[in-house]
């Protein structure tokens, strides 16, 4: 059933969309994070990086091509772990320079000082 959804093994796709592709996706969330850029952008990389991750499974393991389940299920991982490093990022960013206004408020989070 989750080849049929995936359009290839679960274990190719974990290698090429989690790790592979992942490490550019948790990247490419820190790029963003500390050029100060918005969190919209990450999309439309990661749109890119879901057909990246397509062509690696099907050039390198035979996997479907044009599977839009496969394609869809690469690019919201890929998307979860660029918003995990942005705001990861954001937030250590916006703690680091600015002490005097803000403070940590949990893992991806900031709030005004008291």
């Amino acid at each position: 059933m989750a080849e049929s959804i995936l359009g290839t093994s679960v274990a190719v796709f974990l290698v090429v969309s989690g790790l592979v592709i992942g490490f550019a996706a948790y990247m490419t969330g820190q790029a963003i994070a500390n050029t100060w850029r918005p969190v919209w952008q990450l999309w439309v990389y990661m749109l890119l990086f879901g057909l990246a991750a397509r062509f690696l499974i099907f050039a390198l393991f035979d996997g479907e091509l044009l599977s839009l389940t496969g394609y869809a299920a690469s690019t919201a991982l890929l998307l979860a772990i660029g918003v995990f490093a942005f705001r990861l990022t954001r937030a250590r960013k916006m703690v680091h320079q600015y002490p005097w206004i803000y403070e940590r408020a949990g893992l991806f989070g900031w709030r005004k000082r008291t």
